[in-house]
């Protein structure tokens, strides 16, 4: 049997994800929208919270990662760190996605390196903030596609190449950046490295002015005979034709239910936002009522909140496969899909329930409905676009390879 309420030992994790999110992200929300680029100082304090319970072995909104091969195979039912940050990232999203974004020491970076690093390289890089860079400007949703080449010289790799939208890039202190070891056999000599900022040769050509997510940074790179020790390759560093791109690929299993997550946050904020703006018009909001009985700005609300719920659920389920040793990637795909386009869906029309009160910029409440619209939209594209998770999904379902169903 299903139980579909919030695991026991995570109510107080989300609690206080909730008011973090109440207290700081949501009050600072539109003052970090208009200052783009600028830091938001308050996250110091809670980056500093979050390493303290990391440390003390209890369960934090920060980045996990899938290691499953150090959790027993017996049969129990397990809800551990990758439900527990799915719930936290919900939480704190409700107050601002920007923020979420911003947060130290949370990047998709660290998720990258929790999933798959040594335990030497977990020791190493423990307490750094690292982003990830994929990205490139002749690759974007296909990973396999990427240019940036790694050369082994000595002890060293050198890396040379462009990376485009990385996320937290310019206060990171260290990139996972994706590059290939040989164009000609194609997504098998992809790998990931961990490079630290300062290195000669890795320099930030610009940060990107955004639709939405404007608290948090987005910076380009460029990488000119960029030196990396052998000791930062993530991974197996051979080539395995069968198995090599899927070892990299891993962490998408991780990552994509967190930004289903981030959307999901984001779409219940503003639910609760028009269901408070359109009771106070007078709407009669009755979820026991069959809905075509009810106005038609009930029915859509309702419609919107049933749409919010099947994409938590399945997002729920692929953090509940990761925790459990079950093979995740159709799921972590379906609710990234999901959730990515229900966010959107959900925020436009929320502002068009809203009228005049969702176009308008204010600071709180349905005045941070045109803003939340402009944030959903990356929670579509990121870590997969809507298109490429529904190419994932078919491919998974029908058993055909990425040659076979492109």
């Amino acid at each position: 049997m299903i139980n579909l309420e919030t695991p026991k030992k995570f109510r107080v994790l989300v609690d206080q994800a909730h008011q973090v999110a109440r207290e700081i992200f949501r009050p600072n929300s539109r003052r970090y929208d208009l200052a783009e680029h600028e830091y938001p100082k308050e996250l110091d304090m809670l980056g500093a919270l979050l390493d303290g319970m990391n440390a003390g072995g209890g369960e934090g909104a920060g980045a996990a990662g899938v290691r499953r091969s150090k959790i027993a195979d017996d049969g129990v039912n397990r809800n551990g760190s990758n439900m527990s940050t799915v719930l936290g990232t919900l939480e704190l999203c409700w107050g601002d996605v920007g923020f979420l974004l911003s947060m130290p020491r949370q990047g998709l970076g660290n998720s990258a390196i929790a999933s798959v690093a040594t335990d030497e390289q977990l020791a190493r890089f423990k307490g750094k903030w690292a982003a990830m860079a994929i990205t490139e400007p002749g690759c974007g949703s296909d990973s396999a596609a990427i240019r940036t080449t790694a050369r082994l010289d000595g002890d060293h790799y050198v890396l040379n190449g462009s990376k485009i939208f990385v996320t937290a890039g310019d206060r990171a202190d260290l990139v996972v950046v994706w590059a290939t070891l040989d164009r000609n056999i194609g997504r098998a000599a992809i790998k990931s490295f961990v490079v630290e900022k300062g290195t000669p040769g890795f320099d930030v050509v610009r940060l990107e002015h955004k639709l939405g997510i404007r608290a948090s940074d987005t910076v380009v790179f460029a990488l000119t005979d960029v030196r990396v020790p052998k000791e930062n390759l993530l991974g197996d560093p051979e080539i395995n034709v069968e198995k090599g791109f899927a070892g990299v690929m891993q962490t998408f299993d991780n990552t994509r239910p967190l930004v289903a997550a981030m959307a999901l946050g984001l779409a219940r904020a503003c639910l609760e936002e028009t269901r408070k703006v359109l009771t106070q018009a007078g709407i009669e909001l009755d979820d026991d009522r069959p809905t075509l009985t009810q106005s038609a700005a009930a029915y859509e609300l309702q419609r919107l909140e049933a749409d919010y719920e099947s994409a938590r659920l399945l997002t729920l389920q692929a953090a509940w496969m990761a925790d459990n040793r079950k093979p995740n990637s159709l799921q972590a795909s379906m609710a990234k899909a999901k959730a990515g386009r229900s966010c959107v869906d959900i925020a436009l029309k929320c502002v068009e329930l809203c009228g005049t009160l969702g176009y308008a910029e204010g600071i709180d409440g349905a005045g941070l409905l045109e803003k939340w619209a402009r944030d959903a939209k990356i929670l579509d594209i990121f870590e997969g676009t809507q298109q490429i998770q529904q190419l994932i999904v078919a491919r998974r379902l029908l058993g055909k390879s990425s040659a076979e169903l492109k």
